[in-house]
């Protein structure tokens, strides 16, 4: 299967495609919009976006991208994200100069950058994509943020590993198939919804007491503006399941209650 990915070879999305799918073969783009492009063109036959990080908070745009493609989620895996400085082998880290990588992960490793205020930060479109452009250069005052398999991948250096501010750093992904191909795992026990309500006060709460009603785990909910009508938004709703009935009957429950409803997908639930 080949999977469009958002960044480069070595990157955490490159980890995430292929504990989701091991044999998988893996198509970088630039620009998420480019990876959601690829998919539906059928120049990809799934997309591996990253959706929500444990400390970074969600990831907005793939949400958007969601709603605006016919696709649905087939599957979820957690990634923990180790990070590390990589740069040229035989660099000494008191060579380095610039530190570059996605903004996301320099922001995660802030303790590690202001007891280095001798670097300089820039930022990169991706972590692994740092690290493949700095010995492209052959810069020795380089380094990047990425994974020991970018450095691995690349012929690079780790200076340091683990420089994440906090251990407890996961992101989770989505793998994202056509809608018309996607399947259900016999193991499903997760669903995820996008839903408008009318607005006016009282809707949200009434679309959430009825799922507490039917004893239905909601574990995200997520508000996304509609383009185009300020101040009204799209709720992005996770919910743990306990079969296709469970699934079917949350539909039907938040029909009432909304006016739009969209099934993102149905799948089994990620585990640390």
């Amino acid at each position: 299967m080949k999977v469009a990915i958002q960044g480069e070879p070595g990157s955490f999305s490159h980890e995430a495609a292929l504990k989701m799918d091991a044999g998988a073969e893996i198509l970088p783009c630039a620009l998420s919009a480019q990876v959601f492009q690829a998919l539906v063109e059928g120049r990809a036959d799934a997309a591996a976006i990253p959706i929500e990080n444990s400390l970074a908070g969600s990831v907005l745009e793939h949400f958007d991208l969601l709603l605006s493609h016919d696709v649905r989620v087939e599957r979820e895996a957690l990634v923990r994200i180790h990070h590390n400085l990589i740069a040229m082998p035989g660099v000494a880290i008191g060579e380095i100069e610039r530190v570059s990588s996605h903004p996301v992960a320099l922001a995660q490793c802030r303790r590690f950058l202001a007891a280095h205020p001798e670097m300089e930060t820039i930022a990169f479109y991706d972590t692994a994509g740092s690290v493949k452009h700095l010995m492209e250069r052959c810069d020795r005052h380089a380094a990047g943020i990425a994974s020991s398999e970018a450095a691995k991948l690349y012929g690079a250096a780790i200076l340091e590993a683990g420089i994440e501010d906090n251990p407890e750093n996961y992101t989770r992904f989505f793998l994202v198939r056509r809608a018309a191909e996607a399947t259900v795992d016999p193991g499903t026990n997760k669903m995820s919804v996008a839903l408008a309500l009318e607005h006016r006060p009282g809707t949200l709460v009434a679309a959430l007491n009825a799922l507490a009603v039917l004893g239905t785990n909601l574990t995200k909910i997520e508000s996304r503006p509609v383009h185009g009508k300020p101040w009204e938004y799209i709720f992005y709703v996770d919910c743990l399941i306990g079969g296709p009935g469970e699934a079917d009957l949350v539909l039907k429950v938040l029909k009432n209650h909304c006016t739009t409803i969209r099934e993102l997908g149905r799948y089994p639930e990620a585990m640390r």
